[in-house]
């Protein structure tokens, strides 16, 4: 038998859009469709030797890991942006220093809980463009983005579309870009020391790239950032020092920080780090 990582099938009793939704999916990732045909999940998973499905639903697609299910969802950042509408404070909208109209590249766009919040305080004549290295994770999330309504809040469904999506590994991406392209460059990596009561994360940690930041690519970052790099970890990690970053922002009983990095206009065969 040839060795497959993924497979594509769908909901019992899916309908014929689903069906072909499902057979565009797997042509879009290169895996195989495999028909439900009343079986079971666990005996799809058990006769092709595989710890991932990804599923087409009705309410879209669900990644079934060995960890659990991962799908779409807001996360918290639903109630970040009801707490600033209430006027209050949050930490990494402070660390970006994110006003309407600037630019955002988040390069570890994941869940893009971030990213909603960043597009939220942006607005609409703001520009923000996530980087997702998982071809698995960029699907969801971006079919997410593009599909997730929230009835009561059409703010929020705009903060959503307003995102766009790259499949693409943040340490080639950002060589590419041209300098001072984006007001903030935002790393939010898979943290070295898990936070275990974020359970809505475990799923996606055998789908994400684990790689940690390089200093070449906080180089290049400072690069094409016009204002600031910000990063994000636990409270305490020692990453902002391997990474020589000197500012560190969050709250006092938080945990997690952001290490702030002002770069300033890039100039060619300028000194900046």
């Amino acid at each position: 038998m040839i060795a497959i990582d993924l497979i594509v099938t769908t909901a019992q009793h899916a309908t014929s859009s689903i069906i072909k939704q499902a057979e565009a999916t797997a042509d879009k990732l290169s895996v195989p469709f495999i028909p439900r045909k009343g079986l079971s999940l666990a005996a799809i998973k058990q006769e092709y030797q595989i710890s991932e499905l990804l599923v087409i639903t009705g309410n879209g697609p669900v990644i079934h890991t060995a960890a659990g299910e991962y799908f779409f969802h807001l996360s918290m950042a639903e109630l970040r942006i009801k707490n600033l509408k209430s006027g209050n404070h949050d930490h990494m909208t402070t660390a970006m220093g994110l006003t309407a109209g600037m630019s955002v590249l988040d390069c570890t766009l994941g869940l893009a809980t971030d990213a909603i919040v960043a597009s939220f305080v942006i607005g609409e004549h703001g520009l923000i463009t996530g980087l997702e290295s998982s071809p698995l994770i960029a699907f969801i999330t971006g079919y997410g983005l593009q599909n997730f309504v929230v009835a009561s809040d059409p703010a929020l469904i705009s903060a959503l579309r307003r995102i766009k999506v790259h499949n693409a590994d943040y340490s080639e991406h950002l060589k590419a870009c041209a300098n001072n392209s984006f007001d903030v460059v935002y790393f939010d990596p898979m943290f070295r020391a898990p936070i275990q009561k974020s359970s809505n994360v475990k799923p996606i940690r055998s789908l994400a790239n684990k790689q940690p930041i390089t200093v070449e690519a906080i180089r290049q970052a400072c690069r094409v950032a016009r204002k600031r790099v910000v990063v994000k970890e636990t409270t305490g990690s020692g990453e902002f020092v391997r990474l020589g970053i000197k500012t560190v922002v969050g709250g006092k009983y938080s945990s997690i920080h952001y290490g702030v990095i002002d770069c300033g206009p890039w100039q060619t065969g300028g000194d900046q780090p």
